[in-house]
């Protein structure tokens, strides 16, 4: 088993120095892979799966033999960030490769929005169908409620799944019955509908509707790699709606966990892995794919025995601490990234368009993106990763920490919190208070949890990490300091 390890030596050391001292570490870089056809590429989007939530992540408890298969034959990351740490924002980064306050989609889309990503901003599926692969999507979209702010208008040739987040729709916490007090939202929400392309082809009526979901966007995953075994190269983006809330398992998985339907769910998409792995064997495809697994953002901590784990981190979903924003990242390709490789790098969501389009051989966007390319890190040519800087943006446009390598500066900030109330049960959500967030820095090598303040001890780290605050703000913008920033771009309103 091999492994790719980072060492922080200085950015001025030569890489021919950097690759002597690496062999006499006994960990040689990898010779360069011979160039094969344009790899096909799939990513596989978790909905709120924790950081904690498969045995490669410290899961205890529920059996996840494929994605542990994926960690032995490709890389895991374990300083890997969404972009926010809610669903249409993350996904916003995801596509476009952008914090998603600069492209105007913080924060996250209900029903009656009139918000949507700005069709001039260029998607990962758009850049990858310019270079000529086949792009299909399936699953949860999030980032536009209608025609033609749907996918098949953003790059992809083919979608089949739901227009945003499966606990928007007007049923109760039973799974069966309708929400009728006008002053619970839910009661306004619309039924939630299955779409293919643009046209409603089914409805999801009730929990036993849930329970189908995630077979239904595996078989058509599988349908789709079968179908495209030869010739042109294809990206297929599989966004599951679990573990989501409502959470409910198909009926070969329901019962078969001690975690109850949490584990049970868990135990079906590491089956729904296990068909695409499966799927790309029996194709001869899995030697020239490239495939990501990863989520949107940490797990919904109020949901209690129906949420996941943040594997240790601080508090979880809708929170700006590590918990919230630090996801699962898995990638798998053979002969290009490291089989059973571990690497602590700080990457996010959003370097994986220009990761992706690098490898792709396809052309960057021409607007600004924020993501940077981790290719040559990934294949082994280089021992650290590209992003030194991280910036934690939540609830609207609130820069609310800064990350710069390992340090982490907590801005101060109104932010709800976990940690002060029980949690629900069986699908009840318990509360989560807001609470006043102070100043505080963390060394995230020492302090994962984030739990032992150093401010008082590394004054000049401080001012080193406020200096980039204020460039954020410059650009991006601050709701907390009143700053607009040059460089936000406008979504699409109707």
């Amino acid at each position: 088993m091999r492994y790719f390890v980072s060492y922080a030596w200085p950015r001025w050391l030569s890489v021919g120095v950097a690759s002597l001292l690496l062999a006499g570490l006994g960990l040689a870089a990898r010779p360069a892979p011979p160039r094969l056809a344009r790899p096909n590429i799939i990513l596989i989007n978790m909905d709120d799966m924790g950081y904690g939530d498969t045995e490669p992540y410290g899961m205890t408890g529920v059996p996840t033999p494929n994605f542990n298969r994926l960690a032995r034959e490709g890389t895991r990351f374990t300083h890997f960030n969404a972009g926010q740490p809610v669903c249409t924002a993350s996904r916003a980064a995801l596509l476009t490769g952008c914090y998603p306050n600069r492209v105007g989609m913080e924060g996250v889309l209900l029903p009656w929005d009139t918000r949507a990503l700005n069709p001039q901003e260029a998607t990962l599926a758009a850049q990858l169908r310019r270079a000529g692969y086949h792009t299909a999507m399936l699953g949860k979209w999030h980032l536009g409620n209608r025609a033609p702010y749907l996918p098949i208008h953003y790059g992809f040739d083919s979608f089949y799944g739901l227009p945003w987040s499966n606990d928007i729709w007007p049923i109760d916490r039973d799974g069966f019955s309708r929400v009728t007090d006008p002053k619970d939202m839910r009661s306004r929400f619309p039924v939630l509908t299955l779409l293919e392309g643009d046209t409603p082809v089914d409805t999801i009526r009730n929990l036993n509707d849930q329970a189908t979901l995630t077979t239904r966007y595996t078989e058509r995953a599988v349908r789709y790699i079968r179908a495209h075994r030869a010739g042109q190269p294809f990206f297929l983006y599989l966004a599951h709606a679990m573990p989501h809330v409502p959470l409910a398992a198909s009926a070969r998985f329901k019962g078969k966990s001690p975690l109850g339907t949490f584990g049970d769910v868990l135990m079906e998409l590491d089956w729904s892995l296990g068909e695409i792995l499966n799927a790309l064997d029996a194709s001869k495809l899995a030697g020239n794919t490239l495939l990501v697994v990863t989520s949107d953002n940490g797990p919904w901590l109020t949901y209690g025995d129906h949420a996941g784990s943040s594997g240790g981190l601080r508090e979880g979903k809708q929170v700006s601490f590590e918990g919230g924003v630090r996801v699962p990242c898995l990638i798998r390709w053979p002969g290009h990234a490291a089989a059973g490789g571990i690497s602590s790098e700080l990457l996010t969501n959003m370097d994986l368009l220009p990761t992706l389009l690098a490898a792709a051989g396809a052309p960057l966007p021409e607007r600004k993106i924020d993501g940077v390319s981790f290719l040559p890190y990934l294949e082994g040519k280089t021992a650290r990763g590209p992003r030194e800087v991280f910036y934690y943006y939540y609830d609207g446009n609130a820069l609310q920490a800064v990350r710069y390598q390992r340090w982490k500066l907590v801005l101060p900030h109104l932010g709800g919190t976990y940690a002060q109330t029980p949690p629900g049960r069986g699908g009840t959500p318990g509360q989560k208070p807001t609470v006043s967030v102070p100043q505080a820095l963390y060394d995230l090598a020492h302090d994962p949890a984030e739990a032992y303040d150093v401010q008082t001890l590394y004054p000049d780290v401080v001012r080193q990490l406020q200096h980039l605050a204020e460039q954020a703000r410059a650009d991006l913008g601050d709701d907390l300091t009143h700053q607009s920033g040059a460089g936000r771009r406008p979504p699409a309103t109707y």
